[in-house]
């Protein structure tokens, strides 16, 4: 059998073109990114479908890399032994997504892991929990914010919109015990709202008590009543114009050896913020946008910082 020869020229062009082919292989793979499956109004499922602020930066990136956009729904059911970033970590570093949305630039929660392995959490297609192998974790970073987390005072009363912690009236404060909003109320000035506190315990929902009138007003994130809101258009709830002044910023989070999606979506967000499409986009999704607060990413948070007015 005759034998087939390539001259150099040749070879040379053969493996240069299969080189190209290989890159552009992948670089038409999708971008995979992980949102969690309830977090309203930043990412939640309708019907199979993917809503949320979330979502929509998650499409501003995928445009930037110009890459089709595959969207990986989590829902993170904690036992005692893992945590959420754990999970995350997990969901990174099996290559399950490049990159995660919705989470709190904490410095406990971004680095090196904490532990070496943990589980991911339920997402489709994933296997039994019991099944799940533990998967080695990296090492996180984070994206410029995008959004904070803020909590203001809510009333039912239209004639209690003025309303503020320093002047809340005669206003009854619904809290639930142990919680930073709960926390925030009680220290208020050295506890100055302990006698109009009506405390609830975790299993109560504050927002719904509130709307069945068992107390005035209450304090919590404002992601949380956009999300009451969502699920319950035609509520009375609304907040005033008060702001408690503790903010925990929101980003994405990637593995540090994920360096050109992180970079990404570090474009998009700075050029949406600059160009106002941010805040349009929160708008657009029923968020309330909360300017994110400086530093980026905040250290441990003290009870003096929940006092604080």
């Amino acid at each position: 059998m005759r034998k087939l020869k390539f001259s150099p020229f040749t070879t040379a062009v053969f493996f240069t073109s299969l080189f190209a082919s290989l890159c552009s292989s992948a670089a038409a793979q999708p971008v995979t990114v992980c949102i969690a499956e309830d977090n309203p109004p930043l990412s939640y499922q309708v019907k199979g479908e993917s809503r949320g602020l979330d979502v929509r930066l998650a499409r501003a990136l995928a445009e930037e890399l110009k890459r089709e956009l595959r969207i990986v729904p989590f829902e993170s059911k904690l036992e005692g032994e893992t945590t959420l970033s754990q999970e995350v970590n997990a969901l990174l570093s099996s290559g399950v997504c490049d990159i995660a949305s919705g989470f709190s630039l904490l410095a406990g929660d971004l680095g090196p892991a904490g532990r070496p392995t943990s589980r991911v959490p339920d997402y489709p297609g994933a296997q039994r929990r019991p099944l799940r192998p533990w998967v080695p974790l990296g090492t996180l970073v984070p994206s410029l914010a995008y959004h904070a987390m803020a909590m203001g005072l809510v009333v039912r009363d239209a004639a209690r919109a003025g309303a503020t912690l320093a002047e809340p009236g005669d206003a009854r404060i619904g809290v639930v015990t142990g919680t930073l909003s709960g926390t925030a109320v009680s220290m208020f000035r050295n506890g100055k709202l302990r006698p109009q506190i009506v405390s609830l315990s975790r299993t109560e929902n504050v927002l719904e008590q509130l709307e069945a009138q068992r107390f005035d007003a209450t304090l919590v994130a404002l992601d949380r009543l956009d999300a009451w809101r969502l699920a319950h258009p035609d509520t009375a709830l609304r907040r005033t114009a008060y702001l408690h002044s503790f903010r925990i910023n929101i980003g994405f989070v990637a593995r540090s050896d994920a360096p050109e999606v992180l970079a990404a979506a570090n474009r998009v967000i700075e050029r949406s913020l600059a160009s106002g499409e941010l805040q349009r986009w929160a708008a657009e999704t029923g968020t309330t946008w909360i300017a994110p607060a400086s530093p980026q990413v905040s250290g441990p948070f003290t009870l003096a910082e929940l006092a604080r007015e």
